[in-house]
């Protein structure tokens, strides 16, 4: 059969005689078909700097400082960022390939595990913790936005006064046009995202380079390897795997969703050598910064940090103030679609694929990321802990169900077709689309992880929540899937569109 018809399926207008006649509408456009291998763009140094961008965000270097105002000191903070970046890149290679062999994203790999329809499941949940995410981060960095608005234009500190449905008018402005940036730059697709990302790697990591620099001129080019309440022996050993582990927790959303990206990878060696070069020795470039700053604020008034914002804000020379402004919100942008904005996007087509296609589910997702005035959720602590940190509790099983069953199971054979199509004798189909098995093993698990997230007597666990839901998930999965097959192998060339879509 011929793939050029399914070019059409792009417009959910269009009717369906110009889809390939053995998928179904229900389950399939062009946003969700595989993609073709050739011509496939994303090279090493595209999935490098995914991570060039992600790593260097401000929510991690918050993370990785706070370390350092719990007792670590440098060289403990540099072994806890890279022994969760050996974890995470084992991860997210394992994740990466899933994508580069099915060309299909989150929500139609989900199909495979938990069946076409039981897929609705974890892309919802994925999907609904990048929405609120995607508000907040925007937010924030309005809030960054908003200290360049003011370093220009002195005079518009006066409209910071007021509040509107808990903004000031220089917040709204602020906030709507990141908003609008982000919502033009991710309805042109993946492509435009991949140019994003090429562009904004290189820029973060010689800013935040040059600000490690600059702060260690100001300390006299020495800096505080540690605190007064610097902790040792077995507290401190805890603390580093606690930490390590937080540390793959921060992207237990990622590790799910990496293969909306790599189904354009040009090759599973593209995958291995952007996620080394990415992750092991971009985070120790990354902990190198951390250290550096943390400890020089700390060698200068005895200060700990909680962000690189607060070190930018006192940038004395305007010029150089509104530089570093322009860079973290690049950064924070260039953040903000890859964690937060493309999940949705994909979890949305999946929902209602006959109406829906990229820049529509893009424009959706933006509206609910506005309508739920993400600001007040970020300032409560309830729906912080308890909404967004129980969905993210659910994460880790998910993790360990989805990659127990196309790894252990199934020993990574997929018939790509068939994850579009509704025959009750397709292999995806299980019980009226759902796969029971799996669905009973994350009802098991989920339950188990909100405990250990929630209940104070697993506090001293806590800090290993992600790993204990993700193991417990696979093993779960595993004792009562059905591993008798057979198992098709079959790729989806035949139906297969352009990457560049």
């Amino acid at each position: 059969m011929s793939t050029d018809t399914v070019e059409f399926v792009d417009d959910p207008s269009r009717d369906d005689r110009s889809r390939p006649a053995d998928v179904s509408p229900a389950l399939y456009n062009t946003d969700l078909a595989p993609t073709k291998r050739e011509g496939r763009r994303w090279s090493a140094y595209n999935i490098f700097t995914l991570w060039a961008n992600d790593v260097h965000s401000l929510g991690n270097y918050s993370f990785a400082i706070g370390l350092f105002a719990l007792g670590l000191g440098g060289w403990q903070i540099l072994l806890a960022l890279v022994l969760g970046a050996v974890f995470l890149f084992l991860l997210l290679t394992l994740s990466g390939f899933m994508g580069e062999k099915t060309g299909v994203p989150f929500p139609v790999m989900s199909r495979i595990a938990f069946g076409i329809r039981g897929a609705q499941i974890p892309a919802l949940i994925r999907g609904g913790v990048a929405i609120a995410w995607f508000g907040i981060q925007t937010y924030l960095a309005s809030v960054v936005f908003r200290v360049l608005i003011i370093a220009i234009i002195p005079s518009a500190s006066s409209l910071d006064d007021n509040s509107f449905l808990g903004l000031s008018t220089l917040g709204w402005i602020a906030f709507l046009i990141l908003w609008v940036v982000q919502v033009i730059i991710v309805s042109y697709g993946m492509e435009m995202i991949r140019k994003y990302e090429a562009f904004a790697g290189p820029v973060i990591l010689i800013t935040m380079i040059a600000l490690a620099i600059w702060m260690l001129s100001n300390a006299g080019w020495t800096i505080s390897w540690t605190t007064p309440d610097s902790l040792t022996g077995g507290d401190m050993w805890l603390k580093i795997v606690g930490g390590a582990s937080l540390w793959v927790a921060i992207y237990g959303t990622f590790v799910l969703n990496f293969c909306d990206f790599t189904r354009n990878a040009k090759s599973k060696g593209s995958i291995v050598r952007g996620n080394f070069f990415g992750i092991p020795l971009n985070m120790l470039v990354f902990g190198a910064i951390v250290i550096i700053l943390a400890g020089a604020q700390f060698r200068i008034d005895g200060r700990i940090i909680d962000s690189p914002a607060e070190i930018v804000e006192e940038i004395p020379n305007t010029f150089l103030l509104v530089l570093a402004c322009l860079a973290l919100l690049i950064l924070t942008v260039a953040v903000n679609m890859m964690a937060n904005f493309v999940a949705p996007i994909y979890a949305l087509n999946n929902l209602f694929p006959r109406h829906l296609n990229f820049r529509r589910a893009a424009f959706i997702s933006a509206v609910i990321g506005l309508v739920i005035l993400p600001w007040n959720l970020y300032d409560s602590p309830a729906v912080i802990n308890y909404f967004l940190g129980g969905l993210g509790a659910v994460l880790g099983p998910l993790f360990g169900i989805i990659m127990a069953d196309y790894w252990l199971v199934r020993r990574s054979k997929v018939n790509v077709k068939h994850v579009f199509s509704v025959n009750a004798n397709g292999d995806y189909f299980y019980t009226q689309g759902v796969n029971m098995r799996a669905a009973l093993a994350l009802l098991v698990t989920a339950a188990f992880a909100l405990v250990v997230a929630f209940v104070p007597a697993f506090d001293s666990v806590a800090d290993f929540s992600w790993f204990i839901g993700a193991g417990l998930g696979a093993i779960v999965y595993l004792l009562v899937a059905d591993r008798k097959g057979p198992f098709t192998d079959a790729d989806g060339e035949e139906i297969a569109v352009a990457s560049t879509h």
